[in-house]
């Protein structure tokens, strides 16, 4: 869907949003308005944020549909822009209407209020209709072009516009089947950034064993899909950089849960198990997409997880790049698996001061927080405020959760340094107490256990039903606030 912004008003057919504020209808300047008015209150419209109301009336020598979009009452926040855009669009994806001019001349907005409009407009209009050959006419997307008006013409829309692609590929890779996305073809899609400026390294298993990441390869052998450490480098702060801010995400393309083989109600939805590779792929996108001033390095682990006689059994020891040995209790427990040594290579390589992972890892993190928040670990409060901060600017939130010694010895093992599992309760902290024994010292560093958000099972204010593209913004806001002047 094609976003434009204007001066004025286009000629031709259109639909016509008009923002507008509480239940006196502020704002609204239209010579229909008292019908307008009178269609509002039919509808039990009172201009709260987010809510539409629409009419069938003349519109100077056109009869076209008008809708009042609610902003709520005061000054609109940053977030009631998004959800205008999104409304908007959700209403008329499929209405048949082709164009959709908001006109913002009389909504008291500026150009970046304008840009979140257009953010939340585009975000909203993403579908994946790819494979939905039968898919009737009246559920196919009508809608084409956005045309914004009297908010100044995109200044800011360039950036906002390169984080929504990045939300955007997350989106995709999350979506697509096991059979079309798998490590390799992973890859494959992320060299699209290279154009962007983006540096692209990969190791093959041989690499990785030759670096002794012998967990993370534990998990991969099970499967006839080869396994892969995708790096992504974007340094737009120039020779003087430093080190980058780190991000590593879990990329189980499949899981299925190994020998320790999951129940086949849902096993489905387990391709998007790849959801924090996908979101910190999606961030450097965004990240280059508009030319960030900071450096920072992806790293994705990406493997398979599949039962077959060559795959890892429950009771297996395996020794990490670390050099820490860890007895493999349940085969599900994978993607700690993966992240330990996608740690330790990119720590060894890059020697940075500040690591954030992202994962959808344990579903014991769904039974503690539901669909609303991702949870977050920490070994800095520092860290975690700046975490929380981005997250709460861009909607999508974090919880921060405990951690500590009693729960760290969950996982001590009787024969090797530690165990992949501790017991059921406390399942996500104990995880990102495993995590934790692979942070170098010094290093400030974030674990963000996803599982909840990445996919929803009914549409939410800037997604459809499906991926949501969690994290993409968070890490990219995250950055902005904190390591670019």
């Amino acid at each position: 869907m094609q976003v434009r912004f204007a001066a004025t008003r286009p000629d031709g057919s259109y639909a016509l949003a008009l923002p507008v504020r509480g239940a006196e209808l502020e704002g609204l300047r239209h010579e229909s308005s008292a019908l307008l008015r009178a269609a509002a209150v039919a509808q039990r419209f009172e201009g709260d944020a987010g809510a539409i109301a629409e009419a069938v009336l003349p519109d100077g020598a056109a009869t076209r549909r008008i809708l009042l979009a609610g902003l709520g009452s005061g000054a609109a926040k940053p977030a009631e822009w998004e959800k205008l855009g999104a409304g908007l669009v959700a209403r008329l994806l499929t209405s048949g209407e082709t164009v959709l001019v908001i006109d913002l001349s009389a909504a008291g907005a500026d150009a970046a209020a304008a840009a979140r409009v257009a953010a939340g407009a585009s975000l909203r209009a993403w579908r994946h209709d790819l494979y939905r050959t039968k898919l009737p006419e009246r559920s196919r997307p009508t809608l084409t072009e956005v045309v914004i008006v009297g908010a100044g013409s995109g200044e800011g829309w360039d950036e906002a516009a390169a984080v929504v692609r990045g939300v955007e590929f997350a989106r995709g890779l999350v979506t697509e089947p096991a059979n079309v996305i798998y490590p390799e073809s992973f890859v494959e899609r992320c060299r699209v950034m290279e154009k962007l400026g983006i540096e692209i390294e990969v190791l093959d298993e041989a690499a990785m064993r030759a670096a002794g990441m012998n967990a993370l390869l534990g998990v991969a052998q099970g499967s006839d899909r080869p396994g892969r450490l995708l790096v992504l480098r974007w340094n737009g702060a120039g020779t003087n950089a430093g080190a980058p801010v780190v991000f590593v995400g879990k990329g189980v393309t499949f899981d299925t849960g190994g020998i320790s083989i999951k129940p086949a109600a849902g096993m489905e939805d387990m391709k998007w198990d790849m959801g924090g590779a996908a979101a910190v792929a999606g961030a450097m996108m965004a990240l280059a997409g508009r030319k960030a001033k900071a450096h920072v390095v992806g790293v994705c682990g990406l493997v398979e997880n599949m039962p077959s006689g060559k795959a890892q059994r429950p009771g297996d020891v395996v020794t990490s790049m670390s050099g820490q040995t860890i007895e493999v209790i349940n085969t599900d427990a994978e993607g700690r698996l993966v992240l330990c040594d996608a740690m330790t290579w990119v720590q060894r390589r890059y020697a940075p001061k500040t690591l954030v992972d992202l994962a959808t890892l344990t579903g014991a993190m769904i039974v503690a927080l539901g669909n609303e928040y991702g949870g977050m670990f920490s070994n800095s409060d520092t860290l975690a405020g700046q975490l929380s901060a981005a997250g709460e600017a861009v909607g999508d939130p974090l919880w921060r959760m405990p951690m500590g010694d009693a729960y760290d010895k969950q996982i001590d093992s009787p024969i090797a340094d530690m165990k992949n599992v501790g017991a059921r309760n406390a399942g996500s902290i104990t995880a990102a107490q495993f995590l934790k024994r692979f942070v170098e010292e010094g290093v400030d560093w974030a674990h963000l256990d996803i599982a909840g958000m990445v996919w929803a099972a009914k549409a939410g204010t800037l997604y459809e039903k499906g991926a949501t593209g969690f994290g993409v913004r968070l890490l990219d806001r995250f950055i902005a606030d904190n390591f670019e002047g």
